[in-house]
């Protein structure tokens, strides 16, 4: 009677992960998507291993999908300067290791891939561990005082004799 459904698991996780990217800060949500990127690479060597030909295309053509129109696309090239522009590079190599992988069947090229999006997802874990003490402080920190505003409307003050 009270079975274990995986489709009722699914949709358990599903609501959860829809719930973590509206929660999310923007910095949170590029970490969920280099997660999201290293769990199908990680899928892919497991299905390229088993030769599951069509799983191990599916995991590869999803990681490309989260590298190439999540993490490159949220580039923002003018604001980010020369370090968009890297990231925007190591992105597209990324991106064509992980076609050279899918058609030439190496797991090497996957697991060089899987390091890199490790070492990245890596640095900007480590951002936000610094940035984290300074937000908390700004936070703590005691509200100004609003500007005097002529127009707004004022509380009567009126005295008792």
């Amino acid at each position: 009677m009270f079975g274990s459904s995986p489709r009722g698991a699914n949709a358990y996780a599903k609501v959860g992960l829809e719930t973590g990217v509206v929660a999310a800060s923007p910095h949170k949500l590029v970490v969920m998507l280099f997660d999201g990127a290293l769990t199908a690479a990680r899928a892919g060597v497991v299905h390229m291993k088993a030769r599951e030909i069509e799983k191990k295309g599916l995991a590869i053509s999803k990681a490309i999908n989260i590298v190439q129109n999540g993490l490159r696309a949220s580039l923002d090239k003018n604001a980010g300067g020369q370090i968009a522009e890297s990231l925007d590079s190591l992105y597209d190599y990324i991106c064509t290791r992980l076609v050279r992988a899918n058609l030439s069947n190496e797991p090497e090229i996957l697991d060089e891939v899987i390091g890199l999006l490790a070492d990245l997802k890596g640095a900007w874990e480590a951002i936000d561990d610094k940035a984290a003490p300074a937000a908390a402080a700004a936070a703590a920190a005691p509200p100004r005082p609003a500007p005097y505003d002529s127009l707004a409307p004022r509380v009567a003050s009126f005295v008792s004799a």
